[in-house]
């Protein structure tokens, strides 16, 4: 994974779509009324803010969609689970890697998530849904997921209790990527916790993403991988 997929240098031709998605939504000046259910922004917190800026501030960097396309690239990975939509530039991401793959992407926010449904066009592999991660979590139907996003609520307690939610929903070669695990020291200590749990086997620590394996023929290790 390190050699074939962290440090794969090949330009792939997604690269520029990726970039063009993003480079639409910077020039966006439209600006959204926002109902925030997660920890909120280290940038602004206005109610009202401009698409432009989420793109900026919030939204996954452009480097980041390549690794989390690569990602999905390389592991294939069918049923994806995304928490946090916010303005699709990871949604895409994932698609790109896998265009096969149905993904679900929970956004609390209405207006944020038709912006991304708007941007992203008619991808019928994509199921859109709006409302707290807890309550969607609840309804899932899928059985399980090959790949858990969890880009929402940079809170502890929360994170915590979808990582406990989501458990009964993995199987083996499960694979979870938790975004900005520094981004508090609540943050950090969820990580911590995660790494210990006994059904996890392997961790790697990418120093802003998390990423947890549950493969039980391998041998407990965590990793850290500067990127």
């Amino acid at each position: 994974m390190i050699t074939k997929c962290f440090y794969d240098s090949t330009r792939y031709p997604e690269y520029h779509q990726l970039k063009e998605y993003k480079k639409k939504l910077l020039a966006n000046k439209k600006e959204l009324e926002i109902t925030d259910l997660g920890a909120g922004s280290k940038v602004s917190e206005n109610k009202t803010r401009a698409i432009s800026s989420i793109a900026k501030h919030s939204g996954t960097t452009l480097k980041r969609a390549k690794l989390l396309f690569r990602l999905s690239k390389y592991f294939q990975s069918k049923q994806i689970l995304e928490l946090g939509t916010s303005l699709g530039i990871a949604t895409q991401a994932l698609h790109l890697g896998n265009p096969e793959a149905t993904i679900t992407s929970i956004e609390g926010c209405p207006n944020i998530s038709h912006t991304a449904k708007v941007q992203l066009g008619d991808l019928t592999q994509l199921n859109l849904l709006i409302g707290d991660f807890d309550s969607r979590l609840d309804t899932l139907k899928q059985n399980n997921f090959d790949l858990v996003f969890f880009d929402g609520n940079h809170n502890k307690e929360a994170t915590l209790r979808y990582f406990e939610k989501l458990l009964p929903k993995t199987h083996n070669n499960t694979i979870f990527i938790f975004d900005d695990i520094y981004w508090s020291e609540d943050m950090t200590q969820a990580w911590e916790i995660i790494k210990a749990h006994p059904k996890v086997t392997v961790t790697v620590d990418t120093f802003f993403w998390g990423l947890v394996f549950f493969r039980k023929e391998q041998v407990r290790e965590d990793f850290v991988v500067r990127l």
